[in-house]
């Protein structure tokens, strides 16, 4: 067995899940490291000594990965290549109990808000004078910014008041400060992320105030794109996107998941919204921001879902042609309200429909691509991947949505912004030069 105890502690933090969970794990490695505690993230060199392991609750397919990489991290602490492991996140807050007795290995399991209480493990104090401030495991050119924390919606399907808990915004005063943090380190490109960000304010300034905090981040020197995601339909504030057509520097971009257009389906859901008032509020959006790019999330096979709501859904796709679509298929989460129903769709049947749908969706897709065929697009270098670069547009968020090919005379530097001209478009990414 390896002796550690001389060596200075290293800890490797993995992250599983949304990207709400990432912020937390920077904001994590920029304590440590504010503490002098060597931290890495997603560390492949096996040279540290602890792990902390970010887990995701939401859906089984989540739990699983979040249980296999805990079990995995035992492992080695089991043939002495770790001396701790410990585990945060949604899965140990909503399932600590059984966890501790089903793993004894782990050292410690702590909540979504437990922060200060994982420092105290290192000897370490939370400095809240680090306000926003947070190691970067993104690119340095993007970030994400949580807004806002918990949710107040009663979704029936949705175990994530659960886990977060309500709904508790940050001050604008505090946004803007980790707004102008992260612009010092390089980043142009911030996606503002919540469990539901059209709520944002109705808790400390009781009313929404998305739009002043908008006008706020915009105002920042600096940052070029600003991206919103997570917009609940229901009552949704109009003047966001007043804002976001004044606004240069605002992407015309909002993913606001949907997951159902049957209003059987709606109603089970407890979306608070029925499909005419959702095509009613798809036609505002894009009158009010004319070339908007509007990304949705359905979930396919919720309880007692027929044939019939599938048909609905994809109606409603070809008649309102989204630019991008995700889909998952339901998962039966206990202590929801979704959960006392009956799970009646076989799991290879949701995976069918689910399927079904994205064909649809594909070719709407394909269509828009080949719109842009001849176009100038501003692009954000990514990366350079097998001796090509890899780009976005406004109109495209980070892992989830389309990418562009850019061939280039001379070298590009990531993080850059290039204009380019698209040659050709294929089901979900583009390929162009630059001009």
């Amino acid at each position: 067995m390896k002796v550690r105890s001389l060596k200075k502690d290293k800890v490797n933090i993995i992250t599983l899940g949304c990207s709400k969970n990432l912020v937390d794990s920077e904001v994590l490695s920029g304590q440590l490291a504010a503490n002098d505690i060597a931290v890495v993230h997603e560390n492949k060199k096996l040279d540290h000594n602890i792990v902390v392991v970010n887990t995701c609750g939401f859906i089984d397919k989540a739990k699983e990965e979040s249980i296999n990489t805990i079990l995995d991290q035992v492992e080695l602490k089991r043939r002495g290549e770790l001396d701790k492991v410990y585990v945060t996140g949604c899965l140990s807050e909503r399932y600590r109990g059984d966890l501790e007795s089903e793993i004894p290995e782990v050292d410690a399991w702590f909540g979504t808000m437990e922060l200060p209480l994982i420092l105290k493990k290192f000897e370490a104090d939370y400095k809240s004078e680090l306000l926003g401030e947070r190691l970067l495991s993104t690119p340095q050119h993007y970030a994400y910014m949580k807004i806002s924390e918990g949710c107040n919606r009663t979704c029936a399907f949705c175990a994530i008041p659960l886990m977060r808990g309500q709904h508790v915004s940050k001050p604008i005063e505090e946004l803007v400060t980790e707004a102008e943090a992260l612009v010092k380190k390089g980043v142009k490109e911030i996606m503002l992320i919540a469990q539901e960000l059209t709520y944002y304010g109705l808790d400390i300034y009781k009313k929404r105030e998305l739009p002043r905090l908008l006008h706020a981040l915009a105002d920042v020197k600096g940052l070029e794109w600003i991206r919103l995601h997570y917009a609940y339909p229901s009552k949704f504030p109009l003047e966001i996107l007043d804002v976001m057509r004044e606004r240069d520097n605002i992407c015309k971009y909002l993913d606001m998941p949907l997951q159902h257009a049957s209003n059987n389906m709606l109603k089970a859901m407890r979306r608070n919204i029925t499909r005419e008032e959702m095509t009613e509020l798809i036609q505002q959006i894009r009158e009010k921001v004319p070339g908007i790019c509007l990304r949705t999330t359905l979930i396919a096979g919720f309880p007692g879902e027929t044939e019939a709501d599938v048909s609905a859904l994809k109606a409603f796709l070809q008649e309102h042609r989204f630019d991008r679509v995700g889909i998952f298929n339901y998962s039966h989460e206990e202590n929801t309200s979704a959960y006392d129903m009956v799970d009646d769709v076989p799991a290879d049947e949701k995976s069918r429909r689910a399927q079904e749908i994205m064909e649809v969706q594909q070719e709407i897709s394909f269509e828009k691509n080949q719109e842009k065929v001849g176009k100038v697009f501003k692009v954000l270098i990514d990366k350079k991947e097998a001796g090509r670069y890899l780009g976005r547009t406004e109109f495209d968020s980070v892992e989830v949505d389309n990418e562009v090919v850019v061939h280039a005379n001379k070298k590009l530097t990531i993080g850059e912004f290039v204009q380019v001209k698209i040659t050709k478009a294929y089901d979900y990414d583009l390929e162009g030069e630059v001009v």
